[in-house]
């Protein structure tokens, strides 16, 4: 039986300590007692800061000795396999960033291990805890919109445009980095979750800025090969399409809009993430946004992913407490399925056609 509170270990300290540690600290059952860094001075900074017990600069060691009932892990995405194994043969259950692993074949290692391993296993998409994109979902199902045809997304933003912004393990494809896994995955298990499976996709990436300066060589320039810009097309096993457009260079103008269109109407998600619906028989469109009940907690940050992941954490905490499968948001099958999607993605890329996934 779980204990009453979850011992819970983090590796990695961006992400996981900007949105992982206070999610938990809000969550009630869950307490986090360690945090890892490749770096020390990392590790213990953020567990100076975090008032968090312990502090390693090797994973392994702290699953021999901190006993952890749930591992999460935000590093880079060439890591996650290895430390998601690891983390289940100790016996833990798994949080996993996003994308799940390198390639389709790690992932499919990760499920088969986690499912002998009877743990629960989840994948931090945490957009599918928002409020107004559970709503998207609710009203797809009701037949508010009808049957779906197409769906858009559009997400441009300058956050690599500037060519002087440091080189880290997002600017090397080797490590996993770049917009396809860390955006395409989030959009590619957003439609999954609306629209069902996706049976062919059509896609095409670039690198715009090919060079960085990187601060671990005194500055100097290092190549890029990751994508800072990706397009992709998808058929669904419905019959309807979609369109994923992403460019993280863009200097001015740039948007994000989520959009699904249906025989019987049309939902809207605009920049300022409100929902808006029209059906085909109304005169105009209406507001359909939810209240997140999060919105302005103290000690919540302000922006979508930090409120939606609080959401993921208690049902992630309330399951291992209740010895039960996940009643919402993505395992590590649907991260086996959205890598075999990207995975596909890329060899369409570099095969110029069409790809069954």
């Amino acid at each position: 039986m779980a204990r009453a509170t979850l011992r819970v270990g983090i590796v990695g300290t961006g992400f996981g300590v900007s949105a992982m540690v206070p999610g938990f600290r809000l969550t009630a059952g869950a307490e986090v007692v360690a945090i890892c860094s490749s770096r020390r001075e990392r590790a213990e900074a953020a567990a100076q800061a975090n008032a968090i017990p312990l502090a390693f600069t090797n994973y392994q060691a702290m699953l021999d000795q901190a006993q952890l009932d749930l591992v999460c892990i935000a590093t880079p995405v060439a890591t996650h396999a290895p430390m998601s194994l690891a983390a289940i043969a100790a016996g833990c259950h798994v949080l996993c960033e996003k994308p799940t692993a390198m390639d389709a074949g790690e992932a499919a290692a990760m499920l088969q291990a986690a499912e002998a391993a009877g743990i629960v296993h989840m994948i931090d998409h945490e957009l599918r805890f928002n409020p107004t994109r559970a709503r998207v979902a609710e009203l797809i199902s009701s037949g508010y919109i009808g049957q779906v045809r197409y769906a858009s997304i559009r997400n441009v933003s300058a956050l690599r445009a500037d060519p002087t912004r440091e080189w880290t393990w997002w600017s090397d494809r080797s490590l996993g980095g770049g917009a396809l896994g860390a955006s395409g995955s989030h959009h590619v298990d957003l439609l999954r979750w609306w629209l069902g499976e996706i049976v062919a996709v059509s896609g095409q990436l670039a690198t715009y800025v090919r060079e960085r300066p990187d601060p671990a060589n005194g500055g100097a320039l290092r190549p890029v090969d990751s994508d800072d810009q990706f397009s992709l097309i998808a058929r669904f096993a419905s019959g309807a399409q979609a369109h994923v457009f992403v460019s993280y260079v863009a200097h001015h103008g740039g948007s994000n809009q989520l959009e699904v269109h249906g025989d019987a109407g049309s939902l809207v998600i605009d920049h300022a993430d409100r929902l808006w619906g029209r059906q085909a028989t109304a005169a105009q469109a209406e507001e359909l946004s939810v209240a997140d009940p999060l919105e302005g907690m103290p000690g919540v940050a302000s922006n979508v992913w930090s409120r939606s992941f609080i959401h993921l954490a208690r049902e992630l905490v309330t399951a291992i407490q209740e010895r039960r499968p996940l009643q919402r948001g993505a395992t590590f099958a649907d991260g086996l399925r959205c890598q075999q999607i990207l995975d596909a993605v890329r060899r369409s890329h570099e095969r110029g056609c069409w790809e069954s996934v």
